[in-house]
């Protein structure tokens, strides 16, 4: 493990720079945010530039948290431009490692695995990650941040703590160096993996840096918070043994569709929508020729009002049947809707099985699930070649309907 050599190179301000990069501009000097303002002031800023970030204004914020400033440029979301983009930042990789050396973390950030290439490039580490600055910068107009160090881990936090902020832009932790430098991190949720609900557990332990976790044991840590807790304390003293060739494969996936909506909506209209939203789940689980047994639907009120609800149901047997699945978000919603205005919607299946057999039940005939499921697939079909709003339902002409919208994005944003 201490011979490893993990490169997690970040792109800065990833939509932002593209934006600057197509207008030939400097995103150091220029103050340009990517963000649709047809959508209203509650919609998201999905990236501002290192101009405005050095300016104390965040990443991530919604329109009308934006300080106001009369040269600030809107540029309204390229999704497909951004994902081209991403394709070329991995070709770039491609030249330096083998796509096994690769982990692909976001679109912005990236994993590569120097271990068994220095010998050929006969470079020293900062040198190579140089190279790959200038790359980055002379093909595609982008800047680039590198932390390097033994382990998938600790490059991500040398990234996130020092390269970000390093003249140079890169952050190379050794062995030796890695306690020292973790020990000082503070607040916790600085670090990778903890987050905000993870660090007020841990302050009213007395845990107010990395250092405290060190100086703790992994047995008190696994008792506190099980699992985490070891990997916690493993963490804050640097060990991490994850390979990049070994790719995950999680033991149970789920199918999900979330959307933000651009006004309040209510019982009536929001059926509406989630029968869209299931048709849309449905389309995904005949693509992949599967079927699923528990739903989960989430529901945000608006902020006027604050609050929601997230439940799930899990029925008898897996089901394929578009009205089934929809009856059952149907009833989730009903059972726990207080009729608030409503602005996020989520539905997703899970318990995911091969559509290869169907569990029969006394209150549907084989000829009528075989006559549903052929016409289902004709529909889906027709929607997996011409698009999903290729047919649609007479409600989806309606004014509530997100659909016709919503398919025509990527992402939830403009495609170009």
């Amino acid at each position: 493990m201490s011979q490893r050599v993990i490169f997690c190179v970040d792109i800065k301000a990833f939509y932002a720079s593209i934006e600057c990069a197509d207008r030939g501009l400097n995103p150091f000097t220029t103050p340009l945010v990517v963000c649709d303002k047809k959508r209203g002031s509650g919609t998201i800023i999905l990236s501002v530039t290192p101009f405005l970030k050095k300016q104390g204004i965040p990443s991530r914020l919604r329109l009308y948290e934006l300080p106001p400033c009369d040269d600030i440029i809107f540029a309204k979301p390229r999704m497909e431009r951004y994902l081209r983009i991403s394709t070329k930042v991995i070709e770039i990789f491609l030249d330096y490692v083998a796509s096994d050396d690769i982990h692909i973390y976001s679109i912005d950030e990236s994993f590569l695995d120097f271990t068994h290439y220095l010998n050929y490039y006969g470079q020293s580490v900062e040198e190579i990650a140089k190279s790959i600055i200038i790359s980055l910068k002379e093909k595609l107009g982008l800047y680039a941040s590198i932390g390097i160090s033994n382990s998938l881990f600790t490059s991500k936090v040398s990234l996130d703590i020092e390269a970000k902020t390093s003249a140079s832009s890169i952050a190379y932790w050794k062995e030796k160096d890695i306690k020292i430098k973790l020990a000082s991190i503070s607040p916790l949720s600085k670090m990778w993996g903890i987050g905000s609900h993870l660090e007020k557990k841990l302050n009213a332990l007395g845990f107010y840096k990395i250092g405290d976790i060190q100086n703790s044991s992994a047995t008190y840590l696994k008792k506190k918070f099980g699992v985490i807790g070891e990997e916690l304390y493993n963490h804050a003293n640097g060990i991490d043994t994850s390979d990049i060739r070994e790719k995950y494969q999680p033991i149970q996936r789920s199918l999900s569709i979330g959307q933000v909506l651009m006004e309040d909506y209510y019982y009536n209209d929001i059926l509406i929508v989630i029968r869209e939203m299931s048709d849309d789940l449905v389309l995904k689980m005949m693509i992949a020729n599967e079927m699923g047994q528990v739903f989960h639907l989430s529901v945000a009120y608006s902020r006027t009002v604050g609050g929601g609800f997230s439940r799930q149901i899990k029925l008898d047997s897996p089901t394929f049947d578009q009205d089934i699945i929809f009856e059952t978000f149907k009833k989730l919603f009903e059972k726990y809707y207080n009729s608030s205005p409503i602005r996020k919607l989520s539905l997703s299946i899970g318990g995911l099985v091969p559509l290869t057999h169907y569990q029969l039940d006394l209150f549907h005939s084989p000829r009528e699930l075989e006559r549903k499921y052929a016409l289902q697939k004709v529909i889906f079909e027709i929607k997996n070649r011409y698009g999903p709003s290729s047919i649609l339902r007479l409600k989806d002409l309606t004014n509530a309907s997100t659909a016709r919208i919503r398919h025509q994005k990527l992402g939830g944003h403009n495609r170009k």
